[in-house]
């Protein structure tokens, strides 16, 4: 359910602007969308489970503001991002 080490390390290579980069919005991005993919396969299994609802709703949520963030103040960045995650915005 949770991301490995292994997995956490190659998106942060993949989405990162200079070599030390960690915490860009592109980073953020899809390390929440891997988040959020298991979250969602958890969920297709346990339906009632509210808790991990609503912390896959945070999580949306918080993905969504980053992306605007993006969005606003460099395009190219975002549809780069976006095209990359295979995100339908």
């Amino acid at each position: 359910m949770s991301i490995t080490k292994e997995e956490k390390s190659g998106l942060i290579t993949q989405f990162r602007r200079a070599d030390t980069d960690t915490g860009s919005p592109e980073v953020q991005v899809a390390l929440l969308t891997k988040r959020i993919s298991s979250l969602t396969e958890h969920m297709r299994a346990h339906k009632k489970d509210f808790s991990s609802r609503r912390g896959l709703l945070k999580l949306v949520s918080q993905r969504a503001d980053l992306l605007k963030y993006l969005r606003q103040t460099d395009r190219e960045r975002y549809l780069a991002v976006i095209g990359k995650l295979g995100l339908r915005k």
